[in-house]
């Protein structure tokens, strides 16, 4: 065990000492640290105000009352940050390609995707996070929910599995990229677009939405379908309240997606022909 310890902190050794180099030149920068933080905590802001107002303005939304969406906003919001922290610069590939730098990634002994993941991190997503989490502790206390053992696993199980279901939209952005290198748009509707998506009840989705950010991409079981569970709410059409527990299910079938267009894209890749 301890010859395994230690090989696993050999290799992560390396991607450790890039993401500390890239924290601290982001730390060295202290006021232009301080505006992405503002900037990125007006933005969560400004989307928790709409839903507020939303909500407000009318009785409920789809089922969903003031007090249940903001539980479904804040686990969203909560898990698409920290994805979008470790992540969100993976869909930046095509900037690599188009310039030739993803050329120097393969000099390295190490995976490509691995390397293009620790390559940054971007902490001012920190702020957006903070948003997501109160609003996700916030959602907790106001509502009635049924506490045990089973609804913190649900809750547990729904965080795990959020994130790594964004994670995997980003990677499945940077696969993509290979074959869309002026078309970052088309990836951003399924990825910022399904983050939208995931904060609002699927009750209101039409059914080719339900397709696509139910199953497709499964933005539902980010957070809508766990809190359906968690509340004992009836779901939405062909989106019971039981598929809240399949989330790592959900979590599993983005990641097996999203390695297969990376891998097809990594072969895809002829170079940057300089």
């Amino acid at each position: 065990m301890g010859d395994l310890l230690a090989a696993a902190r050999r290799t992560a050794a390396p991607y450790r000492a890039v993401l500390a180099s890239r924290v601290r030149s982001q730390r060295s920068y202290r006021a232009n640290f301080r505006l992405d933080l503002v900037g990125a905590l007006v933005v969560g802001l400004t989307e928790m105000t709409e839903v507020f107002v939303l909500y407000t303005a009318v009785d409920g939304v789809g089922g969903f009352t003031l007090a249940q969406i903001v539980l479904v906003f804040g686990l969203a919001d909560m898990c698409f940050s920290f994805a979008d922290m470790v992540f969100g610069h993976v869909d930046g590939l095509a900037v690599l390609v188009r310039q030739g730098k993803l050329d120097i990634f393969y000099l390295r002994p190490q995976p490509l995707l691995a390397q293009l993941v620790t390559s940054d991190i971007q902490l001012r997503r920190l702020a957006r996070a903070v948003v997501g989490c109160v609003a996700f502790a916030v959602g907790l206390v106001i509502n009635d929910i049924d506490w045990g053992v089973g609804a913190v696993v649900l809750l547990l199980l729904a965080v795990l599995s959020g994130i790594a279901t964004f994670s995997a939209q980003f990677v499945l952005a940077a696969g993509m990229q290979f074959y869309l290198l002026n078309a970052k748009e088309v990836t951003n509707a399924f990825v910022y677009g399904g983050r939208y998506a995931s904060s609002q009840p699927a009750t209101v989705w039409s059914r080719w939405i339900v397709v696509a950010f139910g199953f497709v991409f499964p933005m539902a079981f980010t957070a809508y379908l766990p809190v359906t569970a968690l509340l004992g709410l009836p779901g939405a059409a062909w989106l019971p309240s039981w598929l809240g527990w399949c989330t790592p299910v959900a979590a599993a079938w983005s990641w097996g997606l999203a390695l297969l267009f990376w891998r097809a894209g990594v072969r895809h890749y002829q170079g940057g022909g300089g």
